[in-house]
């Protein structure tokens, strides 16, 4: 039996509604009119004033703000670590605002990778040792199976070669590679950077800005939380809160490379 003309538009349709819903992005975050209140003395401060706003899978966000602007606030917020006064916040599909405490923990744990300005590394502590701090409280993993997620997770960053160095035996730049390893190492939905960069030189932070365009490149979902403006030239979309509120949600059609950056600045002498 011959196929009929509008046989063939109605498959063509259905092709391209397979083909959409094929490509359309895991939404990751979703704030919802997200309000932050606290009582300090006898006012109130309105910490966050109804921002909402969406990060897709596989989006690398950069958040900035002045002091006051509500930026440390979002990020607690984002990072399960505080709830809001009232919106919503869903992380991967999962209502946030409403858990909680051990339920935020767990869910942390589950989903969020932690990249912060200071590492916070263990002391006197190997840096597979550290990286496998997280899967601790993952029941799932046997101790072979966190040995060999950390292992993994310490190349991947290219410090394959320093697994069982300690924290004083390893430069600025090879301590934020170990917490992003750590970051890395649960697999999870978002990887969450507070001022990632903030104590490392200008080579330093190119180097670990390459690695996070490389970890971009491979689908990571990253939210970067930086007052540096430089850092969103680098990144395919950025946030700017003001007050409390988002002044400005824009996304970069020309994202620059940092290795090539990098290649462009005088290697370090020491």
């Amino acid at each position: 039996m011959a196929i009929t003309p509008n046989e063939v538009r109605l498959c063509q349709a259905l092709r391209e509604e397979d083909n959409h819903k094929a490509n359309v992005m895991k939404e990751i975050i979703r704030l919802e009119n997200i309000r932050r209140d606290f009582t300090v003395g006898n006012e109130i401060v309105h910490a966050l004033r109804g921002v909402s706003f969406t990060i897709q899978e596989g989006e690398f966000v950069t958040i900035m703000g002045a002091s006051g602007s509500g930026k440390s606030t979002l990020l607690n917020i984002l990072g399960c670590l505080d709830t809001p006064t009232s919106g919503e916040y869903y992380l991967d599909g999962v209502s946030v605002r409403t858990m909680g405490k051990n339920a935020r923990a767990t869910l942390r744990n589950r989903k969020i990778g932690f990249v912060f300005q200071n590492y916070n590394l263990l002391a006197k502590t190997t840096a597979i040792e550290n990286v496998e701090l997280p899967l601790m409280y993952n029941p799932s993993f046997s101790a072979s199976a966190r040995r060999q997620s950390a292992i993994q997770a310490l190349e991947a960053v290219g410090l394959g070669d320093r697994m069982n160095h300690k924290s004083n035996q390893m430069s600025g730049g090879q301590m934020q590679r170990v917490a992003i390893a750590r970051a890395l190492v649960n697999n999870p939905a978002l990887l969450l950077a507070d001022e990632a960069t903030g104590n490392l030189d200008t080579r330093t932070s190119f180097d670990i800005l390459v690695l996070f365009q490389q970890l971009h490149a491979q689908g990571n979902t990253i939210i970067f939380v930086t007052h540096n403006p430089e850092i969103a030239d680098y990144c395919s979309r950025n946030i700017v809160l003001k007050d409390g509120r988002v002044v400005s949600d824009t996304y970069n059609d020309n994202i620059l490379s940092a290795a090539e950056a990098l290649a462009l600045l005088p290697v370090n002498d020491d």
